[in-house]
């Protein structure tokens, strides 16, 4: 019984240091920062990969992006709730990640994942906001146009991923209680 007991104390422990990293990247969103170089990918990613609880890692980021959005502004309705599922996309990218999480997994992982974002938002871009023709060549244009935002949205995966997980890998090896439980559970 104690060691259920210290296996439920455990699993609070590494989701309460996750819902801190998550929402500290949320915080950060709001400083001032070039044209799509947020945490916010990345914070979908490591959500999926390290909440055990699906729901809370498909809510907790939807949370923190609505709330930041409180702060920066809302904008299209359509293309929000676009932006929306496209994070969502990254959190189900980061649920692979779980239990197996390794320097070129979380790296493909990422890579996947402003891909993704860049596609899907993009779309979305030329589909509802206007600025281009709705013929192929309006959306390659729009997605020409959009490279450069591609290289930030990637730089900005990589670099708060790599504090994301790495921090929450350091806080694993240095900090008994969340070191994972490898013993079994004794009748």
């Amino acid at each position: 019984m104690n060691a259920e007991f210290s296996e439920k104390e455990n699993l609070l422990y590494r989701t309460l240091l996750a819902l801190v990293l998550i929402g500290l990247a949320a915080a950060v969103r709001i400083a001032p920062h070039p044209w799509n170089f947020t945490p916010v990918g990345a914070m979908a990613l490591f959500s999926g990969a390290v909440l055990k609880d699906r729901r809370l890692a498909f809510a907790f980021p939807l949370l923190a992006l609505f709330a930041g959005d409180l702060f920066v502004g809302f904008y299209k309705l359509s293309v929000m709730l676009i932006v929306y599922a496209s994070f969502l996309i990254n959190v189900a990218i980061g649920l692979w990640l779980r239990d197996r999480r390794t320097v070129a997994r979380i790296s493909l992982a990422t890579l996947l994942g402003a891909i993704q974002f860049f596609l899907v938002t993009n779309f979305a871009a030329w589909q509802f906001l206007g600025g281009y023709p709705h013929n192929s060549s309006g959306l390659l244009a729009c997605y020409i146009a959009a490279i450069p935002l591609f290289w930030n949205t990637l730089a900005g995966d990589v670099l708060y991923a790599a504090l994301l997980f790495g921090g929450y890998a350091l806080a694993e090896r240095f900090i008994p209680a969340l070191q994972p439980n490898t013993q079994p559970l004794s009748s």
